[in-house]
């Protein structure tokens, strides 16, 4: 088995931001050589996720509202007792959840018609990383 790994960082001009990153991947997954296998795509940062789903704005706009409703800023967060200012982030991050595991077929994403790789940032203004790990033949 094969592995290679990449890098891609972000450091959004917006504290919330949702961020399209399915051409990056497929060019680490490209760049690797690997024909047959998978690709882990994960943020990491406990304030930020990864997801699949369509790359129409409305929708995003509309899970953008629908997290802001679950987990919403708030300023009595217990956690907010050490200091922070980000509960809600971290609670939007469970809800998204941080990582995906995609199937590549033929050394390309083999991906639904519409779905997507996104980058979700819930306390941006700052730089993080997300790592890509293709694994496979």
């Amino acid at each position: 088995m094969k592995a290679a790994t990449e890098y891609l960082w972000f450091n959004t001009r917006t504290k919330r931001e949702y961020i399209n990153i399915t051409g990056q991947v497929q060019v680490v997954v490209s760049k690797s050589g690997i024909s047959e296998g998978m690709v882990l795509v994960s943020a990491m940062h406990i304030t930020a996720g990864v997801y699949v789903n369509d790359a129409e704005d409305g929708l995003i706009e509309d899970i953008d509202e629908w997290l802001e409703h679950l987990a919403p800023f708030k300023e009595k967060y217990r956690h907010h007792r050490t200091g922070e200012t980000n509960g809600d982030a971290h609670l939007k991050s469970l809800l998204v959840h941080h990582e995906v595991i995609l199937p590549v077929t033929g050394g390309a994403l083999d991906l639904g018609p519409w779905q997507q790789v996104y980058y979700a940032e819930f306390d941006g203004k700052r730089r993080k990383r997300v790592i890509i790990k293709v694994l496979g033949e």
